[in-house]
């Protein structure tokens, strides 16, 4: 069975996919990904001491607002209803990583992938910026779909390969 790139029309150009005939079903979607961060970061992140504050409180509320503003940054998305939406991280002082969670939850005829794949890179990005006058040797890697629920495509998750 091959697969076909939903967002171009027979022509070839670029279109919003035509969700009218879909159904209504509860979506959600996990996604995560990390920072990689000197011993340093890590150190004031953990202990707050960061000069511009609440690192991983003010990075889960920009990952929330990223939540919110996907349609507007991914020209192709649909704007959705967000039911519900967490960001979460885990640190790990020994590798130097933190990681971020991100859930979303709707009910609609689309899902909310890129919603859940943009508020952890917001909330990483953020993590970056409040940081980078400790040090800019900062690297974001992994940023990736973990699972997803609902819709025509089924259940799917992220297994390693």
């Amino acid at each position: 069975m091959e697969k076909k790139l939903t967002h171009f029309d027979e022509k070839g150009n670029a279109v919003m996919v035509d969700v009218s005939e879909k159904k209504v079903t509860v979506r959600t979607a996990i996604a995560s990904g990390c920072i990689h961060v000197s011993p340093e970061i890590m150190e004031a992140v953990i202990f707050g001491t960061v000069k511009k504050g609440d690192v991983l409180g003010v990075a889960r509320i920009a990952g929330i607002m990223g939540v919110k503003r996907t349609s507007d940054l991914i020209p192709l998305c649909h704007p959705l209803p967000i039911l519900k939406c967490s960001v979460d991280f885990e640190t790990d002082r020994e590798s130097g990583v933190i990681r971020a969670f991100c859930m979303v939850r709707t009910e609609g005829k689309t899902g909310v992938e890129m919603e859940a794949l943009t508020g952890v890179q917001t909330a990483l990005l953020t993590i970056y910026d409040m940081c980078k006058a400790i040090d800019k040797h900062m690297v974001i890697t992994d940023v990736h779909l973990i699972e997803k629920t609902g819709g025509k495509s089924g259940n799917f998750r992220f297994e390693e390969q």
